[in-house]
């Protein structure tokens, strides 16, 4: 099984765009490449030393310049930031090169995953929740946009690496390999 064109996950932090990407990527047999981490090596610091130095607009930047070089290589499976897909050029580039998915998850479970954590920049303030809330209100017109939305559950991610499998497959972004 291979990819013909690179599936982009898109949503918000916690939805598992990390966790359902690398088990489709070994599923498929592509390379997995988180953005994040990819913006990390780039710059030498992690995701939260840059907003604390930088700032967000010089994060959301480099992040637009790393998914497009990302969006150049051969298909993969690419995690997204949550913000990634807001940027009207990232998401013009993710719709031209990409297949992009959309997990969405309710507000709940997503701080019950985040919570684990205290690496997100953006929740690092007295009201995580409602931080969620605004974030989800306002990003969901944008999200929507991507090719396909699938729920995030509480659950095994196998569900959704199964179902995601399925859509690929219908939509010929999944192919057999040909054996020679």
């Amino acid at each position: 099984m291979g990819l013909n064109r690179t599936v982009a996950l898109v949503g918000l932090m916690g939805a598992g765009k990390t966790s359902v990407g690398k088990r489709l990527a070994a599923r498929l047999g592509v390379p997995f490449k988180d953005a994040d981490h990819e913006i990390e090596a780039a710059a030498g610091l992690t995701v939260a030393e840059i907003f604390e130095k930088h700032g967000e607009p010089e994060f959301r930047a480099g992040e637009r310049r790393v998914i497009a070089r990302l969006l150049a290589d051969p298909p993969h499976i690419l995690a997204t930031g949550g913000g990634a897909y807001m940027d009207a050029s990232t998401r013009a580039a993710m719709k031209d090169k990409a297949f992009t998915i959309w997990l969405r998850a309710p507000v709940a479970l997503l701080l019950a995953r985040v919570s684990k954590r205290q690496t997100r920049p953006l929740l690092n303030n007295s009201d995580p929740q409602g931080t969620l809330e605004r974030l989800l209100a306002e990003r969901t017109p944008v999200y929507a946009e991507a090719d396909y939305v699938l729920d995030s559950i509480e659950g095994p991610h196998s569900v959704a690496v199964e179902q995601v499998l399925k859509e690929l497959k219908a939509r010929g972004i999944a192919v057999e390999e040909a054996t020679t």
